[in-house]
């Protein structure tokens, strides 16, 4: 694909899921259950590994490994996040966020979960996914060590994310002992989900890696790192003031 099929092809997918995301919105009332929205960011990946699928004349291999591991990756976690327990959980962690943004700028509680949760949630999904769309626009060359050394690793990170998931699922007579008294592994070490969300994104970066296109992806794997270091830095349970 030449450079201005590529930007057409990540434009369309961007508008398709904005739109998606602002027709949920709609769907749920304007925003006002919310808690959803945690389980469809990774189908909304996969919905753009699809639709890139679609388009694309890629690499078949290439193109299949990316969209089926994706997929893998998603399925439980949408499955975790869709249940009633996490969507409760949900709706009253952005429903925290929604009243307090809202106060503070003066806007009806819709058009925050709009432009606040909805959208946002859309374009990020969209820049992480990054690899699975630019590392199927490219036929060649064909997928070599180095993306079969990616897909190893996305899959040991499919593991790691699904045992750190049910790690923390697991009750516990202290959930915060370690951090309060200062002792036991630091606070990213305890969350091996972020470690193999990690590795999910950079082992499917490593096979679009391979192609020209596919190695710009890497700002998809590098923000979501990014992303994941914050959060296990800063999440605390007790923290209820602005829904973070």
């Amino acid at each position: 694909m030449t450079l201005p099929e590529i930007a057409a092809l990540l434009g369309l997918n961007l508008a398709l899921i904005l739109v998606a995301m602002a027709a949920l919105w709609a769907a749920a009332g304007r925003g006002r259950r919310i808690g959803f929205i945690d389980g469809v960011w990774p189908l909304g990946m996969v919905a753009l590994a699809g639709t890139t699928f679609l388009l694309t004349e890629g690499d078949p291999v290439r193109k299949g490994l990316l969209l089926w591991l994706v997929a893998i990756w998603a399925a439980p976690q949408a499955w975790r996040r869709l249940s009633p327990a996490s969507r409760s959980e949900a709706d009253e962690r952005y429903a925290r966020m929604v009243e307090v943004r809202a106060a503070r700028f003066g806007w009806r509680r819709g058009v925050v979960s709009l432009l606040l949760v909805f959208l946002p949630q859309g374009v990020l999904a969209w820049l992480t996914a990054l690899p699975v769309q630019l590392g199927q626009v490219s036929f060649l060359p064909p997928v070599g060590w180095i993306g079969w050394a990616g897909a190893v690793l996305a899959v040991a990170g499919i593991g790691l994310e699904g045992w750190g998931a049910l790690r923390l699922a697991a009750p516990r007579k202290s959930p915060n002992a370690d951090a309060q008294s200062g002792k036991g592994p630091p606070r990213w070490l305890r969350r091996p989900d972020y470690l193999g969300d990690v590795a999910v994104w950079c082992g499917l970066f490593l096979i679009a890696a391979e192609t020209g296109p596919g190695r710009w992806s890497v700002i998809g794997p590098v923000f979501l790192t990014l992303a994941l270091v914050h959060w296990a830095r800063t999440e605390n349970p007790r923290r209820v003031g602005d829904g973070g």
